[in-house]
This record gives structure tokens, sequence and C-alpha cells, in this order.
């Protein structure tokens, strides 16, 4: 099958290739699925598991992207729940080959079945973003109706998926960005926007969340925003300074089978949309990888709604 593998730690993105690798093996409790339409994370050639498997061995060549939707193929031994020939969409592990491939193997239970009427591009714009957004809101930060949330690159595309969810829930959102973001955030349901190179960021006053995707400075600013019993979440590093009498926690995303779903839904009845923006083919994934600022989450294409391939 062909795929973008990377062999040097420290090519960065000139080291993405596209070439043949083996056919994956389905595992106990895995899946195969031929991939439609796969997402990745432009930093993700700097995590460990990227390089290595979950017990510290070298696994270059390695296979980027964790984020899927296509089709179920093979079944592997004991897996239940899904079938051959289902629409799936969902997150691959973290230390195994992932999704910039033709066909991937991924554990059924980080897989939700995706409805006929939702295409592939979409879908695999949804698994990291949707599944961050939600953990960071409300697992993390306990956001509740009524409460004023901050969130960090409101026009990107986990802030996006996070603006709509805390509107939803009758927060108030107040969002940043650079100024060209300004009309997607506000379109998307922020009742405020900021500008993060030309406004004051403590003219926001006191916050009862924090939802951070950007880090540094950013970060230890936005700490002092935080008021007494409220909770700062970040993706981006662990917070080196807490809010006074708050709670400044750092988290990585997790596989969700039941909020793909409810995701899924609410994508479907049209109470969230993500931002899809560029989609390419497989052959383009370099230059894909290099563009860092582009509107909405950037999609790789491998094979039509019919299953043909495009390398």
């Amino acid at each position: 099958m062909r795929a973008i593998t990377v062999r040097d730690r420290d090519a960065g993105v000139s080291g993405l290739t596209l070439t043949d690798m083996p056919y994956p093996h389905a595992a106990e409790n895995d899946v195969i699925v031929q991939v439609h339409a796969a997402g990745f994370t432009p930093g993700e050639l700097d995590w460990p598991g990227t390089w290595s498997d979950r017990a510290g061995r070298d696994r270059a060549p390695s296979i980027p992207g964790h984020e899927l939707s296509g089709v179920v193929v093979e079944l592997g031994y004991g897996t239940t729940g899904l079938t051959v020939g289902q629409r799936v969409f969902g997150l691959t592990d973290w230390t195994r080959n992932g999704s910039l491939a033709e066909y991937t193997a991924v554990e059924a239970r980080n897989l939700a079945p995706l409805a006929a009427d939702i295409d592939h591009t979409v879908a695999a714009a949804l698994p990291i973003s949707g599944l961050t957004a939600w953990q960071g809101l409300f697992d993390h930060a306990h956001l509740t109706t009524g409460q004023t949330v901050l969130i960090h690159g409101a026009a990107g595309g986990v802030g996006s998926i996070a603006v709509q969810l805390a509107r939803e829930v009758g927060a108030r959102v107040i969002g940043t960005g650079r100024a060209g973001d300004r009309d997607v955030a506000l379109g998307l349901g922020a009742q405020t926007f900021l500008d993060l190179h030309a406004d004051d960021l403590q003219h926001v006053g006191e916050v009862d969340v924090v939802f951070d995707v950007i880090g540094g400075d950013i970060l230890e600013r936005s700490t002092k925003l935080v008021r007494p019993g409220g909770t700062l979440v970040t993706i981006a590093t662990p917070p080196t300074v807490q809010p006074k009498d708050g709670r400044a926690i750092f988290f990585v995303v997790e596989p969700d089978r039941t909020r793909l779903t409810d995701l899924a839904q609410r994508l479907r009845t049209g109470r969230l949309n993500p931002i899809v923006g560029a989609v390419r083919p497989l052959s383009e994934t370099a230059s894909a990888f290099a563009r860092r600022r582009t509107p909405g989450k950037t999609i790789i294409q491998v094979a039509d709604e019919q299953g043909t391939q495009h390398s």
C-alpha cells in the first residue's frame, strides 16, 4: 500500500515521503480501515510516539496522522462492535502507524460509526479537535450554563469547536486570535473577540474558564484572568504558574467512542460545524504539513466515496 512515512527525526517536514509499505496486520481487537480521509497535527513530528512504540522501541519508518474516516475492511481476532463494510471515523493510537496511508490498523474501541450522509473529509476533521474541545471544557474545566470562558485560538481547529460547544451549553464566550480571525470567531458564536497582537488581554476581566491552545506567554498571562474557583486548561505545555485560588490543568486528548458518536450526531443536525480548509491528496502531505497558518483544518483525501484511491 501507499503511505506517508518518516524515517529521520532531524529531517522534519522535509523527511515526509510517499512510499510503499506493507499492508497492516490486524491484531486482537483491531480493525483494518481503508482510509478515505485523514487529519494530522502539524507538530506531531516532534512527538515521542511518532518515533517509538509503547515499550520505547524505535519504530521508524513510521506513518504519521492520527485522525481518519473510512470503511472497515477487516476484523482482527475477537473484535466486536464493528462490521466489515461499515463507515467509521476516529483516532489512531499515538504509538502505532497512523492514518496517512491507504490502510491502517486501529483498535475498534477508538472508532465510532459514521452515518452515510456525513462526508469523510468533514468527519476526519472532527476526532482530535472535537474530543479535545469537549474534554477540555467539560471533563476538566466543568464549564456550565452562565459561566464565562476565554478560548484562545477561537478560529482554529480545536478553538472553533470549543466556541460552538460552549455557546450551546449557554456559556458566555470570549474568543482570541489574529485580527483576521475575528469574523470567523464571532460567526461561530463568540460574543467578544480580542486580537492577541493589538488588544490588552487584561481587559477581559475575570473568567471562570480559560481554554488555551497556544502556551508560552499567552498561557502565563492568562492565569491572572481566572477567578477564584476557576480553571485554566491547556493542551500546549504543562503550566508553570497556577491561577490564584484556581486550578491549571494540562491534558492530552483521549479516544472516546461514545463522545465521537455524540459529536457526529451534532454534526448531522447542524449544531456543530468543523471548519475544513484545504483538501489535498496523499502526495501533497509534506507541503500541507509545512503550511502552518491556514484557515480551517487541512484534510488529506486518500480515497473517494467509492473507495478509489488517490495517492
